[in-house]
């Protein structure tokens, strides 16, 4: 599976996660992913970020939180005010937009 593939997948369930109102560990998506652990999800997680700003999306990564600070990682936001952002993400129509394909994450990732 590539890396945009599994970006995709991460979509699908942050998308979800923001209808509910929730948040994800990293350790939670790579344990849902199957992944031995957490360090890896920069690397799936990124393309969102970079999808998201360039179409001028709320930035749904920052769904994805460090279990001990509660807060997204730094290299994977560039957020002024998480609670804020947080809600934006929360309150938005994910639904009622055009769902990603991979090469929107890799273009985005490219560009």
């Amino acid at each position: 599976m590539t890396r945009f593939q599994r970006s995709l997948q991460l979509w699908s369930l942050l998308v979800s996660a923001a209808r509910e109102r929730r948040t994800f560990t990293y350790g939670q998506l790579a344990e849902i992913l199957g992944f031995g652990g957490a360090g890896v999800m920069g690397t799936f997680l990124g393309p969102i970020m970079f999808f998201c700003k360039k179409r001028g999306l709320p930035p749904l990564t920052v769904l994805v939180v460090n279990e001990k600070t509660g807060l997204p990682g730094e290299g994977l936001t560039t957020l002024e005010n998480v609670n804020t952002d947080r809600e934006l993400v929360f309150t938005f129509k994910w639904f009622g937009i055009e769902p990603p394909e991979c090469r929107d994450f890799e273009a985005a990732t490219d560009g």
